[in-house]
C-alpha cells in the first residue's frame, strides 16, 4: 500500500457503509499504512437512488420506491407484507446470496493490503472467509496492534424493525466488547447509543445505537470510537470524557476515507 510508514508516524484510513462503491473502495487505501473497514459492503437498496441495489435488480425501481416510502414512514409491518408479496415464489436465500456473492468478490478484491474488517448489520459473515484474501484480517471482539496502538473491532447490529442480515442480541454484542478490555481506539459498525450520533437527518429517524458502547467508553476512555451505520448523522463527531467519538462517513457517497494519523 502506498503507505507514509516511516519513523515520522503512521497513517489509516477508515471507511464504512462501504455499499459496493468498488471503484472507490480501490483507491481508498492510497497514501495509507492501512486501510479500516467497518463493514456493509453490501448495497441491497441505495436509499438516494432507488435504481442501485440487489432489491431494484429484482423487482424494478418502482417497488423500490414503495418500500423506501413505507421504510421512511416507519409502517414496517406494510413494508415487510409488500417484500412478502414480491418474494413470494421465490427462494429468497439462494437469489440474495448469490447477489452478495457477486458483490463480495468484486469489493474484497479491491480491498488494499493490509486490510482489517469488520461486519456491518447488512453483511453476511459466514460468507467472507469464501472471499477475504492473504492480506485482509477480519476481526470480531478481537484486538490488533497496528503502528503502536490497539485496535479492538465489533462487528454488527442490534435488532431492529429493518431485521437485517446480521444483528445480534444485545448480551451477545456487550460479550463481544467486554472481550476486547481495554483499546486505544475502539472500531465498531453501530454509534455508541447518544442520541446525536444516532439521528439519520434524512432518514428522519433514530437508528440503533449501543448502550454497550457507550459504556465502554466511558469505562475505558478508548482515544477514539470509530463507526459508521448513519449515513447522515445530527452530528458527526462528539467527545465522550477522553474519547473522540467519529462517524468515519457513507463512504458509498463520499469516496472518501476518514484519515488518522499519530
Amino acid at each position: 500500500m502506498g503507505g507514509k510508514g516511516t519513523k515520522s508516524g503512521t497513517r489509516v484510513h477508515v471507511v464504512s457503509d462501504v455499499h459496493g462503491n468498488t471503484d472507490a473502495l480501490a483507491r481508498a487505501g492510497e497514501g495509507a499504512d492501512a486501510l479500516i473497514c467497518l463493514g456493509d459492503l453490501v448495497l441491497f437498496l441505495d436509499y438516494a437512488d432507488h435504481s442501485r441495489g440487489i432489491f431494484p435488480d429484482l423487482f424494478g425501481v418502482e417497488n423500490a420506491d414503495r418500500i423506501v416510502a413505507l421504510r421512511t414512514e416507519r409502517r414496517f409491518d406494510e413494508a415487510r407484507a409488500l417484500g412478502r408479496e414480491l418474494w413470494a415464489g421465490l427462494d429468497r436465500e439462494r437469489v440474495i446470496e448469490g447477489a452478495v456473492r457477486r458483490q463480495y468478490e468484486e469489493m474484497f478484491a479491491a480491498f488494499p493490503t493490509p486490510t482489517y474488517a469488520t461486519y456491518g448489520n447488512v453483511d453476511i459473515p459466514s460468507l467472507w472467509p469464501q472471499y477475504a484474501r492473504p492480506g485482509t484480517t477480519v476481526l470480531d471482539g478481537e484486538r490488533v496492534e497496528i503502528g503502536g496502538r490497539v485496535f479492538g473491532f465489533v462487528g454488527g447490529g442490534l435488532p431492529t424493525p429493518m431485521r437485517t442480515p446480521y444483528e445480534v442480541d444485545p448480551e451477545e454484542y456487550a460479550a463481544k466488547i467486554e472481550a476486547l478490555g481495554e483499546v486505544d481506539v475502539l472500531c465498531s459498525h453501530i454509534p455508541p447509543e447518544v442520541p446525536e450520533l444516532c439521528y439519520d437527518t434524512v432518514a428522519r429517524r433514530f437508528e440503533r445505537g449501543s448502550a454497550a458502547l457507550l459504556a465502554a467508553i466511558r469505562r475505558t476512555r478508548p482515544r477514539y470510537a470509530l463507526f459508521g451505520h448513519v449515513h447522515q448523522p445530527l452530528a458527526r463527531r462528539m467527545r465522550i470524557g477522553a474519547t473522540e467519538c467519529v462517524n468515519v462517513g457513507h463512504f458509498a457517497s463520499t469516496g472518501r476515507p476518514w484519515a488518522l494519523e499519530w
